[in-house]
């Protein structure tokens, strides 16, 4: 059987640029919203199941108008806290704010 169609991805610890990318925000994201724990990292997950997580997560910041501002309390400081820890841990990992992010692979 041939398994290259089938990539897996590396999990958000493991992803390039600190895990902010573009697969990073969206498992950040679904964290926030509680649709997989904070200890679910998506090693291993093959691209059509965080394609799958995407569209959740898309279809719930929907609600929001797509705006951290529009969040509830609860679920903004929920961002907040997490945006800060992957913030931080990406810089330790030598992740630069100011390098063009366009080129995720």
């Amino acid at each position: 059987m041939d398994n290259r169609g089938e990539r897996k991805y590396v999990g958000i610890f493991n992803d390039h640029q600190g895990g902010m990318t573009d697969t990073g925000k969206i498992i950040r994201d679904a964290w926030i919203f509680g649709m997989i724990p904070e200890s679910e990292t998506c090693e291993g997950w093959l691209i059509q199941g965080i394609q799958t997580l995407w569209d959740k997560v898309n279809k719930e910041w929907e609600k929001y108008g797509f705006l951290v501002s529009n969040l509830p309390p609860e679920l903004r400081q929920r961002f907040d806290r997490i945006q800060s820890a992957a913030i931080e841990r990406a810089k330790q990992q030598g992740w630069d704010p100011s390098n063009n992010l366009d080129n995720e692979v």
